[in-house]
């Protein structure tokens, strides 16, 4: 018998202007990205939104625009995915473990709260495989302490909490993965969404090597002296062959996780009806997730996982708590992570299969 899959990359059956770009020597950031980041400031309701040629990209444009330096402390979850936390090993920045809720793997309130000194310069909220974290709490305590939130929404595009979607709930940052396992999959990209217009201006040049493009150039095309580049920055544009295709993706975005939470409805009554020791992860009424994954506690995870891949489906643990993870320096125990990767099972909810 086939395993459905965890995770399959969706890709549109037709590219009708794919030949067009490929030959029309206008193959880098232009006509395709700026409407892709349209759209997607479309959908989120948000129009401070830049795309990114990767998702590591993406949280290196964001490091830098806070202004994160090595030595720096900011706080993470480690039920993050190693994605999420490995770009603060890369430039030095310490990160400081916060626990997660054991009931939602996403990160507890009041253990950031504890974890905060006077070096925090920021709080990385993890919307862990598309379940919506506590975005009012986390954001009060960032408001409350002067810190800067970034909402981490690698796994968590098109979530929603009371009524909007992740990149417009009132994180400072918001970041977002595109890579093939994710809606949208443009094979490898990303974007960030800002609350200020100042770090949008700001990320804007840091994702182009530092260049304001209004000036770069003279007007018989030879650069211009007098552009000074100030700031430190990647080649981190998205090409026009990424940005065409996260067009069409975005075409059928919101089809795509609507069957998503209809597989999730059929879960539910299916793990109700034969699993009955398990429990979901909890969210409320305000909280939508995407569900990436359709996720379920159970004590006798092992067991369980081996279970449902005898009846067909590939379900796994998706991620390794990160504070097990040498590089990060900081492998202290936490309780919340403990319990909650010890029965977490993730189940596939996506848009290729009808349970």
């Amino acid at each position: 018998m086939e395993m459905i899959p965890l995770f399959k990359p969706y890709m549109p059956l037709e590219f009708p202007e794919l030949e067009k770009i490929l030959h029309s020597g206008s193959l880098s950031y232009g006509k395709w990205g700026r409407l892709f980041e349209t759209k997607l400031g479309n959908y989120i309701d948000e129009n401070k939104i830049i795309t990114v040629n990767s998702y590591n990209s993406a949280m290196l444009v964001a490091i830098t625009v806070i202004g994160l330096k090595s030595g720096d402390e900011i706080i993470a979850s480690p039920m993050s995915c190693l994605a999420s936390n490995q770009p603060f090993a890369t430039q030095g920045v310490k990160v400081i473990w916060a626990d997660v809720d054991p009931t939602t793997g996403t990160l507890c309130p009041d253990s950031v709260r504890s974890k905060i000194t006077k070096k925090t310069k920021a709080i990385f909220h993890n919307h862990f495989c598309g379940y919506v974290g506590s975005i009012d709490e986390i954001n009060e305590i960032g408001q409350e302490k002067s810190i800067i939130v970034v909402d981490d929404a690698i796994e968590a595009f098109g979530a929603e909490y009371k009524g909007k979607r992740i990149g417009n709930t009132g994180a400072d940052i918001t970041v977002f993965s595109f890579q093939t396992v994710r809606l949208p999959n443009i094979i490898d990209g990303g974007a960030i969404s800002f609350k200020s217009n100042e770090l949008y201006e700001k990320a804007l040049l840091v994702r182009d090597y530092g260049i304001d493009r209004t000036n770069f150039r003279t007007k018989n095309g030879e650069i211009n002296a007098i552009c000074d580049i100030n700031i430190p920055g990647f080649g981190a544009t998205l090409n026009e062959v990424n940005s065409y295709i996260g067009c069409l993706q975005m075409e059928k975005i919101e089809e795509l996780i609507q069957l998503q939470r209809q597989n999730a409805i059929i879960w539910k009554k299916t793990i109700i009806e034969n699993c009955p020791t398990s429990t979901f992860l909890v969210n409320n009424k305000d909280q939508l997730p995407n569900y990436w994954v359709f996720g379920i506690l159970n004590s006798d995870k092992s067991n369980l996982i081996d279970q449902f891949r005898k009846d067909g489906f590939y379900a796994s643990s998706v991620h390794l708590p990160n504070n097990l993870y040498s590089v990060f320096g900081n492998s202290e125990n936490l309780t919340g992570v403990s319990e909650f990767f010890s029965k977490f099972i993730a189940l596939p909810c996506g848009w290729w299969f009808n349970k």
